[in-house]
């Protein structure tokens, strides 16, 4: 390949990268219209349709590898769906248009609108199942952290690490009843804990910035679409991080084998489940402290995005302004 070749594709990527940003404000937009209203369908219906609208005017050749829906019977960015111009380049999709739609429905803080994008085959390709998620941040040994580890077993191994009593460590867990066993091993340690409702990719990512976040773990199951999102972010950033299907019917290990899933009980490293130059982009619906929700002025439009690129390493935050509002209104 030559030079010009190679920066024509950069160049190429770039742009892409940027494109992508427009993809997420408007998905965040449409939603946040809908803030505090109670009608969570609704919010995720807007958030859906302006994602697949911007995403169908991208110069890619993209499928959805990993979509949300199925499992809540909520509107969806199917798995399978075709979108982009097909001119581009060929790529892996994987959505959330709304993390957090009972945040927005409630205007609570911290719901995003997210994506990622891959070279094809650099995503996991799975149904719209729970996963089983373990996440720290870097600067740790390979292994220190195990799906196959008891709780306890992962926090007392993450503060001998750390160099630090069981008590100094803080676990991020969602607040579910089917969690009850982490909070207990816990308790049990000593370790502390901090519960949120919703939003578990920022809740990984958080991991990664334990220094200003105070967590130093994340674990428990959440939805495989956050999974694979919240794995492309983490790689930029830095981390360790592990996931596992829960198939746990006859019906669901069928659909992942006709996807090519043949070990229901694999364990996934984050880059088995995002490989390759994954771009992660997020913009805030509600604001939370993650990113700043949408604002809405008499003449712009406010909203925060951030863009992690794991082949760079970088993390862009960009704030933006919008002075076309009838645009946003009528696309």
């Amino acid at each position: 390949m030559t030079d010009l070749v190679i920066k024509q594709k950069d160049i190429i990527e770039r742009i892409l990268t940027l494109e992508l940003v427009r993809v997420t404000e408007r998905a965040a937009v449409a939603a946040a219209r809908l803030r505090g209203r109670g009608d969570e369908k609704a919010a995720d219906q807007a958030a859906v349709d302006a994602m697949r609208r911007e995403l169908n005017r991208l110069p890619i050749d993209g499928t959805v590898v990993i979509g949300e829906g199925e499992r809540d019977e909520a509107p969806m960015l199917f798995i399978g769906e075709k979108v982009g111009t097909a001119t581009g380049p060929k790529v892996d999709i994987a959505v959330d248009p709304l993390e957090g739609t009972t945040l927005c429905a409630k205007d609570l803080p911290g719901s995003i609108a997210v994506m990622a994008m891959a070279p094809a085959g650099s995503l996991l390709n799975a149904p719209d199942v729970y996963m089983d998620k373990i996440a720290i941040g870097p600067g740790y040994a390979r292994g220190t952290i195990d799906l196959d580890m008891s709780a306890e077993e992962n926090l007392l191994s993450l503060a001998k690490a750390k160099g630090v009593k069981p008590s100094e460590i803080t676990a991020l867990i969602l607040e579910r009843p089917r969690h009850q066993n982490l909070v207990d091993a816990c308790r049990k340690v000593g370790a502390g804990i901090r519960f949120i409702t919703d939003g578990d990719i920022a809740g990984v990512i958080f991991t990664a910035q334990s220094e200003t976040t105070g967590v130093d773990i994340y674990f428990g199951t959440g939805g495989a679409p956050e999974g694979v999102i919240a794995a492309g972010a983490l790689r930029c950033v830095g981390g360790q991080m592990q996931g596992r299907l829960i198939l746990d019917t006859e019906e669901k290990r069928e659909r992942s084998l006709k996807m090519g899933i043949k070990d229901p009980k694999k364990k996934y490293d984050m880059t088995e489940l995002a490989s390759g130059d994954v771009i992660v982009c997020a913009t805030g619906v509600t604001t939370g402290p993650l990113l700043q929700g949408v604002k809405f002025g008499r003449e712009i439009i406010e909203t925060e995005t951030v863009i992690y690129r794991s082949v760079t390493g970088t993390v862009r935050r960009i704030m933006a302004e919008h002075r076309q509002m009838e645009k946003f209104r009528l696309d």
